[in-house]
């Protein structure tokens, strides 16, 4: 079977969707880093259908991969092209999928290999925005409190090597210094990450980082970049060897780095851009005043109930979230979390229907089409709990009320760390932090053999829970029920916190 290639379109499926513009006059507006799947399943999606409605085309865009070479080495043979597939089921309960292959992504470059190009890519004149979505870790902050962290190994490399840097803030902040010194015009730093107010937190990383390296370009970006909070939001699981199979049969032409999304999306995109921007309209994103209401919507709703569904299903030894949903005690427990703890700390937002929220959300879980592995939502756990159920945590103390089902999932991310599930089938611990996580455990179980003591202990880890691990009433509701996760398992523990 040849590869997908440019001059292939003509020829695909008719039911497939592909480019309509001139591909050969795009030009790159846009340089992205985190070229992963869940960019090619939503913001490049976005980008193609503003592309398609606009006909601008100085809106291409050059993927950056701070890491691996895998998905440069993947789709440059494509010419940039790839599949997304969206999957659901029909009414029967059958897997049904649309294909749409995506052409805005002219070139991939991977930074360990040419940190150069990568400062020259940011710093050309064509690039207006650059958008990130790294994950958490990728920050180099504190997830307690969203500060750089000027200790980090690779943020002290950068500052001393800015011709060759490792990471986001280097490579943003000396590309930026190299615009400023070329007396270029400004960008937009657009993160896509799920962290509270994203582009502020962006924002400080930076500013924190060129403080270090010239106070006159510290105010530079303060005045003319801007830094816009989003809220992003598309179940994108996984590629897996079986979905490359079936897309590239589709096709009738190879394409080895596919990616599968569920047909749901949503981003909503504070309109404060420096240099222009597509109208992103055309592909269903929402440009607001403040985007923070959405913001924690989507992260408490959204990413702390998929957190708490992961660590509970994959100790229950349910490897899929459609699966981990369909258990009674489980779905209920995710209703309810959603329902009376996470719904009260939510601000009042206008036209917004929680109950039916809710509703869409748990049908969005139960897509067996996705086949959502719990393992993948389980990683980086250290980075994920501050703010998608510690920082509710935080507002139902404050306000004197319960925090059972809260403290539940909590739990159930300790106990996850023992790195076996309840069938005695062993996980990996996939965290920027896991070194310290697992020393932090040995020592708890060497300082005491009481749970209370061991949590008392492994929560006073302040770079993951802050304060809160001084908290009597929050110690005191995750062992209570770390202890019936570990000595009757999930299932119990969650008829107990019924």
């Amino acid at each position: 079977m040849k590869r997908l290639h440019p001059d292939a379109l003509p020829h695909l499926p008719a039911d497939v969707a592909r480019p309509r513009y001139a591909r050969g006059e795009l030009r790159a507006g846009i340089v992205h880093l985190g070229v992963g799947a869940f960019h090619r399943a939503h913001l490049a999606v976005v980008n193609e259908a503003a592309l398609h409605a606009s006909g601008d085309l100085r809106w291409g865009t050059v993927g950056v991969s701070l890491r691996a070479a895998d998905t440069r080495d993947a789709l440059q043979p494509q010419g940039g092209l790839y599949t997304l597939a969206l999957r659901d089921a029909a009414d029967d309960g059958s897997p049904r999928e649309t294909l749409q292959v995506v052409g805005n992504l002219l070139d991939v470059l991977v930074a360990p290999e040419d940190p150069r190009a990568v400062l020259e890519r940011i710093a050309h004149p064509d690039t207006r925005i650059v958008g990130l979505t790294i994950t958490e870790k990728g920050y180099h902050h504190d997830p307690a409190t969203g500060a750089l962290r000027l200790d980090d190994a690779g943020i002290a490399h950068d500052l001393a090597n800015p011709q060759a840097p490792r990471t986001m803030p280097g490579f943003v902040v000396h590309a930026l210094n190299l615009r400023r010194q070329r007396e270029l015009p400004p960008v937009t730093l657009l993160s896509c990450d799920n962290l509270p107010a994203n582009g502020d937190t962006l924002r400080g990383i930076v500013l924190a980082f060129a403080r270090q390296v010239d106070p006159a370009l510290h105010d530079w970006i303060d005045t003319h970049c801007t830094f816009p909070n989003s809220m992003v939001d598309r179940i994108v699981p996984r590629t897996t060897d079986a979905d490359r199979e079936r897309i590239s049969a589709r096709l009738g032409e190879e394409d080895a780095w596919p990616v599968v999304g569920e047909p749901f999306l949503e981003w909503v995109v504070e309109d404060r851009f420096a240099n222009g921007r597509p109208d992103w309209t055309a592909g269903g994103a929402r440009f607001v005043e403040h985007a923070e209401p959405f913001e924690r919507l989507k992260l408490r709703m959204v990413n702390g109930s998929h957190s708490a569904l992961a660590y509970l299903g994959a100790m229950a030894g349910l490897r899929t979230v459609d699966r981990a949903v369909a258990v009674p005690e489980l779905r209920g427990y995710i209703d309810a979390l959603m329902r009376e703890e996470i719904a009260p700390t939510l601000p009042a937002m206008q036209g917004l229907d929680l109950d039916g929220y809710r509703a869409r959300l748990l049908q969005r879980f139960s897509n067996p089409a996705l086949q959502h592995q719990t393992k993948q939502i389980a990683m980086d756990g250290s980075q994920k709990l501050p703010q998608r159920l510690l920082g509710t945590v935080r507002d139902r103390l404050a306000a004197g009320q319960p925090i059972e089902r809260l403290a539940l999932a909590v739990a159930a991310w300790i106990h996850y760390l023992r790195g076996a599930d309840e069938t005695g089938a062993s996980h990996d611990i996939q965290d920027p932090l896991a070194a310290a996580l697992a020393e932090r455990l040995a020592q708890a179980g060497a300082a005491s053999s009481s749970v209370h003591e061991r949590v008392a202990f492994f929560t006073g880890f302040a770079p993951v829970f802050g304060e809160l691990g001084g908290v009597p009433a929050f110690v005191y509701a995750v062992a209570r029920h770390l202890a019936m996760l570990e000595e009757r398992g999930v299932i119990a523990a969650l008829e107990a916190a019924a």
